[in-house]
């Protein structure tokens, strides 16, 4: 028989409540394999290393879990259900700003989410209810619900490509095992090379008096960057 080509139910669709106290629950699957992708990543997750985690047969998952993507879906919602929003400031920039902190920290704990995050949006309650806070921030500048969209899209980007940046680089560390410092001392012949050339004056400024500031600090200065054009942008409309 073929397979059907209607698409499996949401599992937000679901009745998904528990009326026993089993050991294999929802729950457990989820924070274990939030636990493991946070260690090892997205590709060492699979059902058989869940229930190995848990010391509990394989088909006993899919009695809660259908598939790695409903089971990623399910992760993704969980984190945001235990990460609460930051509360309400009074001013929609300061607000908009500790939001994008907030969801800088989210990414940062759990390294995983970044790349899913690049990938078709996840929609669970939590999810949608993180959604909903940014864009009631923007709503009272705003009536204009597509751009109060593009502005929440626009802090949300901004984020989603320092945080990528900066796991890069944490990356490229644990895969070389040399730190940013180490791999300058090892390009350092080359560079120095290309500065004497001279053919490179803006670059030879960067790398001879250009200050060096961390993550955090470039996160800062393009998020200060962005909500001042953003403000412009609101006030023009």
């Amino acid at each position: 028989m073929p397979p059907s080509k209607n698409p499996p139910t949401a599992v937000w669709m679901r009745d998904r409540t528990t009326r026993t106290r089993p050991v294999v629950t929802e729950d457990k699957i989820v924070r274990t394999a939030i636990a493991l992708a946070d260690a090892e990543g997205l590709d060492a997750l699979s059902m058989r290393r869940i229930a190995s985690e848990m010391g509990s047969g394989t088909t006993s998952l899919y009695r809660y879990v259908a598939s790695k993507d409903e089971l990623i879906e399910l992760m993704v919602d969980a984190i945001f259900g235990a990460e609460p929003l930051p509360e309400a400031t009074g001013g929609w920039r300061d607000e908009l700003a500790a939001v994008a902190r907030h969801y800088r920290g989210v990414l940062l704990r759990h390294p995983w989410l970044a790349v899913q995050a690049a990938r078709r949006p996840a929609l669970g309650p939590n999810v949608i209810a993180r959604a909903d806070h940014e864009l009631g921030i923007v709503s009272r500048v705003t009536d204009d619900p597509t751009l109060a969209s593009m502005v929440v899209n626009a802090i949300n980007t901004h984020v989603l490509g320092a945080v990528s940046a900066e796991l890069a680089e944490l990356e490229v560390q644990r895969r070389t095992g040399m730190t940013e410092d180490e791999w300058r001392d090892w390009v350092g012949a080359y560079v120095r090379q290309v500065v004497e050339s001279g053919r490179y004056p803006h670059f030879n400024r960067r790398v001879l008096e250009a200050g060096d500031p961390d993550p955090a600090a470039r996160f800062e200065f393009g998020l200060d960057c962005l909500l001042t054009g953003i403000e412009a942008a609101l006030r023009a409309s």
